[in-house]
Order: C-alpha cells, then structure tokens, then sequence
C-alpha cells in the first residue's frame, strides 16, 4: 500500500487507498508493478536483488541478476546513487527518480529508478528505460552542432564578403529599392562622391548625381529590378561633375528588396589593364609585400606566404611587418629613413621570421614608397641564405647523412653547417611524408603542418618535384 510517506511531498495520495488496492492479488500487483516501469526488482535492505521481472528481448544482458547485488549490476559512477537510493528507503525518506547505467555489451544502457517499500525490509526498484530518450537527445545535439557549424560558415563567408566590399576598389553602394535611401557605402564610394566616413547611409542616392543624371538613374533601377541584364548607364557626379558609369543589380534580404550599384568613373584605367601586372607580382619567384603608412600588411604574394609558412594571403592581412620582417625596432626604420632620404633602399640584409617565429631566415630587401597624402611601401623580398649555401658546397648536393654533414667541418662556417644540417631533416621528413602517404602531396602536407602550396615549393627546392606520380 502506497503511503504520502512513501511519495514526494508535492505528490497527491489517494483517499482511499485500502479501498482501492486493498483486494489486489499478485498477478494484478504484478502488472501494476511493469506497467510502472520496463524493469520491476525486488531488493532487500542491503541491495541484494531477490527477484526480477523484465523483457530478456529489451534488455538481454540483464536475465541473470537474482541473487546479484544491485551495485554490481550499474556502471561505477552510477553506484553513489545506489547507495543513496537504499539509504533513503531504509529511512523511509521520500523518494525520487535517479537516473543510473547498466553495463551492457553493446554499450551502456541508462535507466531511471525510484524505489517503493514493500515491508518487511523489502523494496520494490522501479526502472525506465532512457535509451529512446538518450538517442533523441544525441540527434538533437547532433542537430545543434550543425547548426553551429552552419552557423560559423555564414560568419566566415560575410566576413569575406565584408573584406572584399572593403577593399574593393570600385565604389560599390548598397540602396533601398522603394526609397533610393543608401544603406551601406564601402570606402571607395566616399572617396568618389567627396564625402565624410559614415555619411552617405540615409542619405538619398540622387544626391550623389547631377539633376540631368537623376531620371536617367531612376529609369536604370527600376529596370534592375525586373531584369538581370539591365544595361550600365553613364551619369555624371555632382560633386566635381565626372563622367561615371552606374551598374545596378537588384536583390532580396529579409523579404526587402534592395540594389547593388557599382559606380566607375569614365576616366578611371580599366581593370583589365592591371591584371596583367596582378599576375606577374603574384607569380614572382621574390616575395613581394605591399604596406600601408603603418607597415601593416595589405598585400603580399604567393612567394612570401609561402615564405612566413602562411596558409594563405589573408591570415597575414592587416599584420605588422615588423613582427616578421627584420630585427625589431630595427631593420625596418632603418628602410623607412632610407627611402625618405633617397626615395628607394637597395639590397638591404635582414632575416625574415615564420608566423609561429621558430625559424628565420637571411633574406636582401629592396623597397620604395608611393603615395603623396597617404603613404604605402612595396617590399622585395629575396632569400639569400639558399644561395650563399649553394655557392660555399661548390653546387654539391644536399647532404644525405650525419657523416657527410660532420665532412664539412673546416670547409663550412658552423652557422652555415647548421643550416645544412636543417635543410636535411626537412628533405627527409618531406621523403617520409611522401613514403608514409603512398605520394599522396595534399595527405603528405597535411600530416607535416604545411599548405599545400609551401609542400610544393620545398619539393621543388630539394628536386623532389618529379618524385612518383602526385596523387590527390
């Protein structure tokens, strides 16, 4: 019989409960008992199991537990909570739901009991099987991951996106298609209008245009919005009256509808005049860096992000050089005095670190300045030490062994021999790789920590190249 004593304390009893239950035979107590749970065992105080009763098809590592202690029968962590349980029944405290897991041979199995008395030291455990809700919880965690992961992806490309309306070099607008009220403008869009940071969002986009250029504009907005081929017109700027060419390409956000403006004045050098140029800085076997007046990092080419073992050009956007080009405090200030003295500096030596400012490595810089109001610096990069090396071994191969390497002492400064002895652990963790990997390159980079494009050029540089077929 079921007592308030027996419940929790927000539980109600029944009023009648001899009236009730009191006529219940074993067979009714029985189902009533596993309709309760989906494992009903009989205990006595010490925890020892006296009966069982459960579907051996469910749980069929469980048929063997009569005359087993119910602490042998749960994992290790989950026998604190046995303990207690049998503590409070023996008090004839309140009970509640704990949850415990059961060994099993295909994993753990999780239950939740609770322990009802029966008299006479006896007490019936009461346990709920978990897993259905363990699986529902693990594809919903499954879910929020992905969600996550989602979720960061969007973030990584808006802020690709963002860098690259950035430092577009177009004057690039983002406008309200039903007001014609500018949104976002990137910098380049200031620079074009004449405008202070942070004007132009609000303001009309007419305002920007000349009153003859205005209806043409109007008629150009509307059609972009119907056709993804609207023509390009010319207008003319308001504010010193050049000759513009305005694209506009229409879009939905947030269920708003909005337009892209491109605005190129007529007097501006095509783009396709500087890729050539683009092509051929960022195929120059010297690194090449362009910095701004505060010798951060706003371009660099292929070479010198393989050079600082970069994963990429934009990991080093926005970074100091001094942090990995030169002596601190040093070798840089002495280029930047140079080149206001004489416009350039020539073949200047200095050391270039990697990111991670493990290694660095001898390098000659030559470097000029542009700009009047805004100042930026171009940087030629050019390793020496592969060089210096090649010429003191007499065009000799790379050592392939300690005691080749131990051969050159008296013919080869110990710097130089220490470097020689880097240049050979590198080939043959590189050879290794390539073993380890069956020439797979992309496996291979990824098990040494390198890109892809720096695995390349080391492979390139110990003649390693042509080694086997590359395979992806």
């Amino acid at each position: 019989m079921l007592t308030r004593k027996q419940g929790s304390p927000a539980d109600r009893s029944f009023g009648d409960s001899d009236g009730l239950f009191g006529s219940l035979d074993s067979v009714a107590a029985q189902r009533l008992a596993m309709a309760a749970g989906d494992i009903a065992l009989v205990l006595d105080d010490t925890g020892d199991i006296l009966d069982a009763s459960l579907d051996t098809r469910e749980f069929p590592d469980f048929g063997d537990w009569v005359g087993a202690n119910w602490l042998e029968t749960v994992t290790i962590e989950s026998r604190p909570k046995i303990m207690e349980m049998l503590a409070a029944a023996r008090k004839g405290e309140p009970h509640r739901w704990r949850q415990v897991n059961h060994p099993a041979s295909d994993g753990d199995v999780p239950l939740r009991y609770t322990l009802v008395q029966l008299g006479d030291g006896r007490h019936l455990a009461l346990g709920r099987d978990l897993r259905d809700v363990a699986r529902t919880q693990q594809r919903l965690l499954q879910v929020q991951q992905a969600l996550e992961r989602d979720y960061m992806r969007m973030r990584q490309l808006e802020a690709r996106y963002r860098m690259l309306f950035e430092r577009s070099r177009e004057a690039v607008l983002i406008v309200e298609a039903d007001s014609h009220r500018i949104r976002e403008a990137n910098p380049a869009a200031y620079r074009l209008a004449g405008a202070r940071a942070d004007s132009l969002p609000g303001k009309k986009l007419g305002g920007l245009f000349d009153g003859a250029s205005r209806d043409r504009l109007t008629a150009q907005l509307g059609s972009a919005l119907g056709s993804d081929a609207a023509a390009p017109i010319k207008v003319t700027l308001a504010k010193g009256a050049r000759a513009a060419q305005v694209a506009a390409t229409g879009f939905s956000q947030n269920r708003r509808q909005y337009l892209l403006l491109i605005v190129t004045p007529a007097d501006e050098r095509p783009l396709s005049d500087e890729r050539p140029l683009a092509e051929i800085i960022e195929s120059m076997p010297d690194a090449f860096v362009v910095a701004d007046d505060q010798m951060r990092i706003l371009n660099a080419n292929a070479a010198f992000v393989e050079m600082v073992d970069a994963a990429s050009e934009e990991q080093l956007s926005g970074r100091s050089l001094s942090r990995l080009l030169g002596r601190p405090g040093i070798d840089l200030d002495l280029i930047a005095n140079q080149m206001d003295k004489d416009g350039v500096a020539r073949n200047v030596t200095s050391v270039v670190r990697n990111l991670s400012g493990t290694s660095e490595e001898p390098v000659e810089i030559s470097a000029v300045a542009a700009g009047d109001e805004t100042r930026h610096f171009g940087f030629v990069i050019r390793p020496v030490g592969r060089r210096l090396r090649e010429v003191a071994t007499g065009g000799e191969d790379l050592p392939r062994s300690v005691d080749e390497l131990t051969d050159l002492v008296g013919r080869m400064p110990l710097k130089d021999i220490v470097r020689e002895s880097t240049d050979l652990i590198e080939r043959l963790c590189i050879e290794a790789a390539l073993v380890y990997t069956s020439d797979n390159r992309a496996s291979a980079a990824e098990i040494l920590g390198l890109s892809r494009q720096s695995l390349y050029s080391k492979l390139n540089r110990y003649g390693l190249g042509k080694q086997g077929e590359e395979t992806e």
